[in-house]
Order: C-alpha cells, then structure tokens, then sequence
C-alpha cells in the first residue's frame, strides 16, 4: 500500500481541533468492535491515556510524508504496548475504530479517500508498532 501525505494531513486537520474528542469516541468505537479489550483499560488513566494518543497522532501528522522519521518511536511504542498486553490481533480493530472516530468527528467534511488513506497508514503504523513488540517479546524470551 502507498501512502497519501497529502489525504492524510487534509483529514487530520480537519479533526486536529476535536482531538479529544476523536480519542474519546475511539475508544467508545474500539469497546464496540472488540469488547474483549476492555480488560486492557482497567485501571487506565483515562486523561493521561487520551493526551499520549493524541501526542501520538500529532507526532504521525508532523511526519508527514516521511513517516519513516517516526518509525523508532513507533516500535518503541509497540514494545511498550507488550506490557499493557496489547496483541497484533488487536491492531485492527484499533484501526477500524479510528477511523469511524475521525468519519464521525469529520461529519460531511470526511470523504472516502481520506478513510483509505487512513487504512493504509494505519497499516504501515501497526506494522511498524508490531515489530517492535516482536523485538520486546524476544529480549524478554532470552
């Protein structure tokens, strides 16, 4: 999948104000989708929670169109993310549940390229992410 700088930066910045709320509904989406991670939340600080996934996506837009700038932070967010006890099976709802979060903050304003541009990003992003998980999983299996 290539990516779209272009589609992604209109459409984050069509959200970028909101992005409490984009990160609020993520994780009403996320619960819907995938209600079996709901035990990876419990006893999350909720408004820290929220400040380090958008700190995490306005790091993603500032690397526009070079994500490969971001790809050592992502991996050592993956590799974090092993303690928390995230899975690469759920990436993919994590994703879905993003960009219904991002359409719906949007409203009228999102078009459908910007939800395929997202797809492809998201990606790139949890690939990036899961290999650094894959990397964490195996400095601690030695």
């Amino acid at each position: 999948m290539t990516l779209n700088p272009t589609l992604l930066a209109e459409s984050f910045d069509l959200i970028a104000l909101r992005g409490a709320e984009v990160v609020d509904r993520l994780y009403e989406r996320l619960l819907e989708l995938a209600p079996h991670t709901r035990p990876l939340f419990e006893g999350v600080d909720v408004a820290r929670h929220r400040e380090m996934v958008l700190a995490t996506l306005v790091m993603v837009r500032h690397a526009l169109p070079d994500l490969s700038a971001v790809a050592v932070a992502l991996r050592e967010l993956g590799a974090r993310h092993v303690a928390y006890g995230a899975r690469p099976e759920h990436y993919p709802a994590v994703g879905a549940a993003l960009i219904d979060a991002m359409t719906e903050v949007a409203g009228a304003a999102w078009q459908p390229e910007y939800s395929q541009a997202w797809t492809a990003a998201f990606v790139m992003l949890s690939s990036t992410m899961n290999s650094g998980a894959d990397e964490a999983v195996s400095l601690l299996t030695r």
